[in-house]
């Protein structure tokens, strides 16, 4: 009898994962709305391209990196995470299947995330020191803090995951399994 409930408690255990699958479907419902953003910023910068200035042009465009960078870090969480956490979306021979999904775990997806955060971090200072003649420079410091921050992090967690890798391959499990 005890068994029994404890395998039905693990069963149930298991079965709470797919609790995540409305968050994921969140995440594309909030990518449509930047696809909706990226579309109606490009419509915007193709009507006024005569009218405006070339550092306006390039902030426009930046942006539109920013979006796309988003996007993409979109991506990542929800194609990355459902298969890490949910259910296996059974890609494999698919011919549109990202290299990095077939060994993707949570320490590969934190790193990737840390990635693409400093990516995304990159475009807006890179947007801030365009404009910097009217920004405080107190601003400035915060953005360029906050970047390293996460280049620091980022190369934290990537050494962290490297570790308990290798050390995990050493002794012949997988990280996160005993």
């Amino acid at each position: 009898m005890e068994q029994r409930s404890q395998r039905t408690l693990g069963s149930f255990i298991f079965l709470s994962r797919w609790l995540q699958a409305p968050l994921y479907f969140g995440l594309i419902v909030a990518q449509g709305v930047y696809v909706y953003h990226f579309i109606v910023e490009l419509i915007h910068l193709i009507q006024h391209a005569t009218k405006i200035g070339e550092n306006e042009i390039m902030l426009t465009v930046l942006g539109l990196i920013d979006v796309v960078m988003i996007a993409n870090l979109l991506i990542m969480v929800i194609v990355g995470g459902y298969e890490t956490f949910v259910s296996r979306l059974n890609l494999e021979g698919h011919p549109d299947q990202p290299e990095w999904l077939s060994h993707v775990n949570a320490g590969v997806l934190k790193v990737k995330l840390a990635t693409a955060l400093i990516g995304i971090s990159s475009i807006h200072l890179l947007k801030t020191f365009i404009s910097a003649k009217e920004l405080p420079s107190a601003v400035i410091f915060w953005q360029v803090t906050i970047h390293v921050t996460f280049v620091f992090s980022a190369f934290f967690l990537a050494w962290t995951d490297r570790i308990t890798t290798s050390k995990s391959e050493a002794v012949g499990t997988l990280p996160g399994t005993s």
